[in-house]
């Protein structure tokens, strides 16, 4: 028998970062804690970075996960944006990083087919899963979402421990 799992998932965003933490004590799941970091919007790129830096820093003290997981960047249309994205990912994977914390990287339609059942799964179909999969939770968007890489990784850590999971 393994022991429970604190498990820190981010859906990372410039403008919203969900985040969401869940126990996993072998099959059985449930949340522990959930929400959205919305850096200042029209601060500076380095400001809001540091926001989301400090915000995930808050959240692995708070909550001292064991292990944490995020989502892939998915490539953008306008790259650009895919840049800023990329920016704001490793803002929020070096906080977990620095407090010695394996950080597994999971695509959207891997994190979308462990929660749904299919990878092309809207948002409003994955905040309705994560509400059957962690009953009481409430979470919509992108807290729902980053609950989903926590549920993704807490299936597949075995296999992830660190690194990228296509």
């Amino acid at each position: 028998m393994t022991a429970p799992v604190t498990i820190l998932g981010i859906d990372p965003g410039l403008r919203r970062m969900g985040w969401g933490v869940i126990r996993a004590d072998g099959t059985r799941l449930s949340a522990v804690g959930h929400g959205v970091v919305t850096p200042p919007v029209n601060a500076a790129l380095s400001v809001r970075l540091d926001h989301i830096f400090q915000a995930v820093t808050d959240l692995v003290s708070e909550y001292q996960p064991q292990e944490s997981a995020i989502e892939e960047a998915f490539m953008a249309a306008n790259a650009a944006s895919a840049l800023k994205l990329g920016h704001a990912r490793a803002a929020a994977l070096l906080a977990p990083a620095r407090a010695g914390l394996p950080v597994a990287e999971y695509a959207a339609r891997l994190v979308k087919k462990s929660v749904v059942g299919t990878g092309g799964a809207d948002k409003d179909q994955v905040a309705a899963m994560i509400g059957v999969l962690l009953p009481g939770t409430k979470a919509t968007a992108d807290a729902a979402d980053a609950l989903a890489v926590a549920v993704c990784h807490a299936h597949h850590r075995r296999s992830a421990s660190l690194g990228s999971v296509a």
